[in-house]
């Protein structure tokens, strides 16, 4: 669908949705007139969903995206409808392909009325909440931003996060550990992690991206891990990703790299870029990835798909060399998005680290057609340019810690300024939503380039 076209799909799908609530709202199920706005609702979702299998309706700030279109002044149209999804915490709405006139129908009774009671509770339990119980749906999944993501971090919270970080680290050698002498991963051990960290990123998803920046270069193995695990579930989640379906994304991305067990120490820790004879040795670890996991009980059947597909790219590069397919797994796609990124922001003793901006480029070489171009805009919008927990200068000279992406420009995140343009520390620092416009004439517009905490002596994690 070309792209005028798909922005007029999608504006029209949400005019449909907010007349749909507002008839669940003013008449009873049945009512002609709730009938008719659930056809044409049920009519619309079909072109979108003819190019994607699931369309995901988010609310940012005072705007309305669908997938990652913005729809042309949802404030002024669509008002009362973000009014009332924030009313409800809502913040994303995802309809997967095979939707029913029923379940559109529960969606909007349940918006317009989140106080009734949908679905069945446990004798003697609690009714549960309406827009919760939606997720007991099969084609819908309602997004509540007092599950998601909590911006406002107490030092508590960061702390904790920064533990289980470590830990998830120190588990993730373990099960390394296992599968080079034993010759299987501990399934129990890294089943307890991948637990963990989807808790973690359900509960705060901003902290806990920030925390895979940390620079740990004598642990890159097992923090890389880790990494391509939360960054893997993060992506999944915001696509709508939820549940059992999650937790095997992140144990694929936690097991990525587990054939590597089997690659010579001495190549696996070369300082120096590898011969086209070790290249060749080194590229043998997706094959026998895929053979440790295939064996490993309690597994799950994705992992080792995920093992031996991750270097191989969308327009039939990569490798395995010879091994082509005609579409990779949704899994294998997040997890090479996460491991490219993870692999080239951090640095090793033969390759500097690369701001997020030169990994994104990198992502669109060969016109886009290496990576799926849908996927590498979502994971845009995801961490942004400047990444949560980054510190970076303002155009007026400030130094600040990225606290927050805003999804329609990226280039723009909210940001807490720690020091003045003439690198004085503030006593109070101060937070700035550079995508807001501001009159005062001081007040920083934009991002002027990512700077290194070290040069600053500042932890970004701690103003978090």
């Amino acid at each position: 669908m070309d792209p005028t076209r798909h922005l007029r799909a999608a504006d029209d799908l949400v005019r449909r949705l907010a007349a749909a609530i507002r008839g669940a709202q003013l008449y009873l199920p049945g009512h002609p007139l709730v009938t008719r706005a659930l056809d044409a609702l049920t009519e619309s979702v079909s072109p979108l969903h003819a190019d994607e299998p699931t369309i995901t309706i988010g609310v940012v700030g005072e705007e309305i995206v669908v997938g990652d279109v913005p729809i042309p002044k949802s404030r002024e149209v669509y008002g009362e409808l973000i009014r009332r999804l924030k009313r409800l915490g809502v913040e994303r709405i995802a309809i997967d392909r095979g939707v029913t006139p029923e379940e559109l129908s529960a969606l909007a009774q349940a918006v317009s009325h989140p106080e009734r009671s949908v679905g069945q509770s446990a004798p003697g339990a609690a009714p549960p909440d309406a827009l919760d119980a939606l997720n007991l749906l099969h084609h819908i999944r309602v997004g509540r931003i007092h599950v998601d993501e909590r911006i406002d971090t107490s030092a508590a919270d960061m702390a904790a996060i920064r533990r289980l970080y470590v830990q998830a680290s120190s588990v993730a050698e373990e099960v390394w550990e296992a599968a080079r002498t034993e010759g299987e991963p501990d399934p129990k051990q890294a089943r307890t992690l991948i637990e963990q960290l989807s808790h973690a990123v359900a509960q705060n998803r901003t902290a806990v991206l920030a925390l895979t920046a940390l620079k740990e270069y004598d642990n890159y193995t097992f923090t890389h891990m880790v990494n391509v695990s939360i960054l893997t579930m993060a992506q999944a989640r915001a696509l709508g990703i939820d549940g059992t379906m999650l937790r095997e994304f992140g144990m694929a991305g936690l097991m990525h790299d587990i054939g590597k067990v089997r690659t010579p120490t001495e190549i696996l820790r070369k300082p120096d870029r590898l011969t086209e004879d070790e290249m060749v040795v080194m590229r043998r670890h997706v094959v026998d990835g895929a053979e440790i996991l295939r064996r490993t009980p309690e597994i799950p059947s994705i992992a080792p798909v995920v093992a031996f597909e991750h270097h191989l790219r969308s327009d039939g590069t990569g490798y395995p060399i010879g091994v082509s397919r005609s579409r990779l797994n949704l899994a294998t796609m997040l997890c090479s998005i996460a491991d490219v990124y993870d692999a080239m922001r951090s640095q090793r003793a033969y390759q500097d680290s690369f701001p997020t901006q030169r990994i994104l480029e990198v992502m669109k070489r060969a016109d886009g057609h290496q990576f799926d171009q849908h996927l590498v805009r979502r994971f845009t919008q995801l961490l942004g340019i400047y990444p949560p927990g980054g510190l970076v200068l303002l155009d007026d000279g400030a130094v600040a810690v990225v606290l927050q992406v805003h999804a329609p420009d990226p280039h723009r995140p909210r940001v807490r300024v720690i020091m003045d343009g003439h690198k004085r520390r503030l006593v109070r620092p101060v937070d700035i939503n550079l995508f807001e416009h501001s009159d005062n004439p001081t007040h920083p517009r934009r991002v002027v380039a990512p700077l290194d905490p070290g040069e600053y002596s500042v932890d970004p994690l701690g103003y978090l």
